[in-house]
């Protein structure tokens, strides 16, 4: 404990960390606000209908991807989403087509083009899941919408063509927060902000939780403190298998130059245990929200509802078979990028010529 308490201490006499740490913290106050900020021509009091459709099922793991803003109808509504679905088709078609591949290969400048493309893709994402959005909430909550109750305030089409204006900007300044984070901020910038949106309900949910347990009967504060236990110790589990690494020995031939002796050495190359992170649940729970954005677009259209409802309730059969395959797929297809053996072995050539030069 005493360890920890120095390492905090640390962290505000070291400048460079406590300027990093004061823009992250500028930057989720800031999202924060954002996710509590109604759309205009939104009545944020007729919202009940909206809120107990994401009580549950796939909307429900929307919104609190979205930290609340989905049920909120606020200017954050799809949250940074359709940022990690562009980047999910762009990471897919590095994969798929040279073009792409030799971006990745440019370094530094293909990066930065590859991201301009992600940036792009995600006004297209956003101009389609942004109307979808509309019409959901216009199905859930007509009442909200004042244009509906009163259209001398602002016609229908104009909210809805503002509305997307707004949603799509609100989601692109998402992305930038995600940016000013990685770039200036403590890193993991769009990994922060889903963090934050779903930690914005923790303490709701442990209070709800301890409210739930004093009320089943006796000993209900000793099942309380088991699952705070368990709950931490899963976190710790976690936190283990990410930071988990297997060193490949690596022994590079000894070069002997002049009365000088190069490589000889033993080196190691780290390779973690889970090298894709968390990011294949989050590509995977990007696509499983499409069979869901589709429907809201043609909802005259009752024979789709039986095979949408298995896609859109997280308890389902079909809907966890689907995640799981599409988890497993993401992981392959990320580990595959993350850990390229041909660029690693050429990286090693370039050290063993040095050693030699």
């Amino acid at each position: 404990m005493k360890r920890f308490i120095s390492t905090i201490q640390n962290i505000f006499r070291i400048e460079d960390l406590k300027s990093k740490l004061l823009i992250t913290l500028i930057c989720i106050l800031v999202y924060r606000f954002g996710s509590h900020v109604v759309l205009p021509g939104v009545d944020p009091n007729q919202l009940d209908n909206l809120k107990s459709q994401t009580a549950g099922g796939i909307f429900g793991l929307l919104d609190m991807f979205a930290g609340g803003a989905f049920s909120s109808a606020s200017i954050f509504a799809l949250g940074i989403m359709p940022y990690i679905s562009a980047s999910i088709i762009v990471q897919l078609l590095t994969m798929a087509l040279p073009a792409f591949q030799k971006l990745q290969k440019e370094g530094e400048s293909g990066r930065k083009k590859l991201s301009q493309w992600t940036r792009m893709l995600t006004v297209v994402v956003c101009l389609f899941q942004a109307p979808g959005y509309l019409v959901n909430l216009n199905s859930q909550a007509p009442l909200a919408i004042i244009s509906n109750t009163n259209p001398e305030a602002l016609s229908p089409f104009m909210f809805n063509l503002i509305s997307v204006i707004i949603i799509t900007a609100g989601t692109l300044f998402v992305m930038w927060l995600g940016e000013k984070i990685q770039e200036r901020g403590i890193g993991n910038g769009t990994s922060l902000i889903i963090m934050v949106g779903i930690i914005a309900r923790l303490p709701m949910a442990l209070t709800g939780e301890f409210s739930r347990c004093m009320t089943t009967g006796s000993g209900s504060i000793l099942m309380f403190i088991v699952e705070m236990v368990l709950w931490l110790l899963v976190i710790g589990s976690v936190i283990l298998l990410v930071q988990g690494t297997r060193k490949i020995p690596v022994q590079f031939a000894k070069t002997i130059v002049g009365n000088r002796q190069y490589g000889g050495v033993r080196q190691y190359i780290p390779l973690k245990v889970n090298t894709a992170g968390v990011m294949p649940i989050i590509f995977a729970q990007a696509i499983m929200f499409i069979p869901a954005t589709i429907a809201q677009f043609f909802p005259e259209h009752q024979s789709w509802q039986g095979a949408i409802s298995a896609f859109t309730n997280s308890n389902s059969i079909w809907y966890n078979v689907v995640f799981a395959l599409l988890i497993i797929v993401f992981t392959y297809f990320y580990t595959a990028i993350a850990v390229n053996p041909n660029q690693m072995a050429d990286d090693m050539k370039r050290i063993t010529v040095l050693f030699r030069d």
